[in-house]
């Protein structure tokens, strides 16, 4: 028997009783939650003004979403990379469970001293992702934008595909395809499904605009909008009056912070801002909560594919976290998370509580008042109870698995895992099995590495780490036969002359 009518479908449908945003819940208030999530690409920890950017991005939709809701201060993307996250979205399940470790379709370092496991290439039909088991519930589901969950090679780009959303339990795919990232921003998009864009049209407004059909066509039921925008991915690119906006407060054509960039972050920001008006206007703003993140941290520094000698000046900086988007480090995964659900969550909020991506499945089963099968495996933690204050995840640790080679982060990344326990995070290094232990409290640049001063906490997270790795069944890398240490060191040179640019 199949996903769509197996076991889950047993699962008990119970009342959501939906409280208003003056007083306690009524009776006559039953109504589930519509729920928009908002997922941006490569965006930064400190992209927004609400998380200290201080590089004069305008992001007062965004800023103001977070004043309206609860800011996560560390809020984690499952990975360094896209794929894995948004699987971790869908399922609730952690990607070293689910064996989708890299961005699909990954690349393959041949000459590296481990060689990676044969992971999985796209989230599997088995899955029982986020709209299939709200479907139940008299929801409707719609993905617009990214999808990245189906593998490039060997898989059509046109609808239909066998893995893409409209197999996941969406009723409405809009440019979700295989695709990371479109060829251009402005229309023609390169984006096979999009076969109606005016030329010149540009990718994220198109997006929203979408988004915006579906709200309006919906808004009578209770709706499940996963909106995925391509932005800030690369290619960097914006609207021209968008860029001289930014070019006139001071920032550079090109390099860090530069003014593309930041006229890309403002693009995703009008976006959030047209959507709330939207539900604003056909009063559900009430009704409806909003989940906000990004699927890994900013992009330091475009780079050239295939090309490892064309790497490019840096694009952003997500000071004081180090490093970015690829890396273990904090740049690399810990990013926005903002939620607003009007009437329960206190208005400008904080929460300093590790969350995890793999906690976005949970909590909106719980908002929906919908049960997960018998026998579901799910990761995440519910974080209702730090949304309502009344207290906290009785969970002792999140985790971290990567067992590929990346050339983004710090001069090149190589197989880890981590594990963040408290306030102390630990990572191992899969080719020599080294650790690091960092005190996040007291040192969020990660510069001072603690793992020898206290050999007992690094053996304890450690030991954490290495069971938790059965207990998911993670796939580990091992030692390539194929091993070429001159050519290693020929590609790691590029990577650290690159970070010395």
């Amino acid at each position: 028997m199949t996903k769509h009518r197996a076991g889950f479908l047993l699962a008990t449908i119970c009342a959501f009783i939906w409280p208003t945003a003056t007083g306690p819940a009524q009776a006559a208030d039953v109504r589930r939650p519509n729920f928009v999530f908002v997922l941006i690409d490569d965006m930064g920890w400190c992209d927004l003004a609400c998380y200290g950017n201080r590089c004069g991005y305008e992001t007062p939709n965004i800023d103001r979403l977070a004043g309206q809701g609860m800011r996560f201060t560390d809020g984690y993307a499952a990975c360094n990379c896209c794929s894995p996250t948004r699987a971790s979205i869908m399922t609730g399940k952690y990607p070293a469970r689910l064996h989708i470790t890299d961005w699909i379709a990954g690349s393959n370092y041949s000459w590296a001293k481990l060689r990676q496991p044969d992971w999985t290439k796209h989230l599997p039909l088995e899955e029982v992702t986020i709209a299939e088991a709200l479907k139940p519930a008299g929801y409707v589901s719609a993905c617009i934008g990214k999808w990245h969950l189906a593998c490039a090679q060997g898989t059509p780009v046109a609808r239909g595909s066998k893995y893409f959303p409209e197999a996941q339990g969406f009723d409405v795919n809009f440019g979700a395809c295989s695709r990371g990232a479109p060829p251009s921003y402005f229309a023609p998009y390169g984006i096979p499904v999009i076969k109606d864009a005016k030329k010149g049209e540009f990718l994220t407004e198109r997006l929203t605009d979408e988004s915006i059909k579906f709200i309006e066509a919906n808004h009578s039921r209770p709706f499940f909008l996963y909106l995925s925008h391509y932005s800030v991915h690369d290619p960097i690119q914006a609207k021209k009056n968008a860029i001289a906006k930014y070019r006139a407060k001071g920032r550079p054509a090109r390099g860090t912070n530069n003014a593309t960039h930041a006229a890309m972050v403002d693009s995703v920001d009008q976006s959030v801002g047209r959507l709330v008006r939207k539900l604003d206007e056909l009063k559900i703003a009430d009704r409806t909560v909003i989940f906000f993140m990004s699927d890994n941290g900013g992009q330091m520094r475009k780079w050239g594919g295939r090309n490892l000698d064309k790497f490019q000046t840096p694009i952003t900086s997500n000071a004081p976290l180090r490093v970015g988007k690829g890396a273990p480090y904090e740049g690399g995964i810990r990013v926005p998370w903002i939620v607003k659900w009007p009437g329960v969550v206190k208005p400008g909020t904080t929460c300093s509580v590790p969350v995890h991506s793999v906690d976005f499945y949970p909590t909106m089963l719980e908002m929906a008042g919908v049960e997960a099968a018998d026998g579901q495996v799910i990761d995440g933690l519910s974080i209702v109870r730090l949304l309502k204050q009344t207290g906290t995840l009785e969970r002792k640790a999140v985790y971290w698995h990567y067992p590929h080679y990346n050339p983004c982060g710090e001069a090149g990344v190589t197989p880890h895992g981590a594990v963040r326990c408290g306030r102390y995070k630990l990572i191992q290094f899969y080719e020599d099995m080294r650790v690091e232990m960092y005190d996040l409290k007291s040192d969020i640049g990660e510069k001072h590495n603690l793992a020898k001063q206290m050999p007992d906490k690094a053996a304890e997270l450690t030991k954490m780490l290495q069971q938790w790795r059965t207990d998911t069944g993670a796939q580990m890398p091992t030692p390539n036969p194929k091993y070429d240490p001159v050519k290693e060191e020929q590609i790691f040179s590029l990577w650290r002359r690159r970070e010395t640019q």
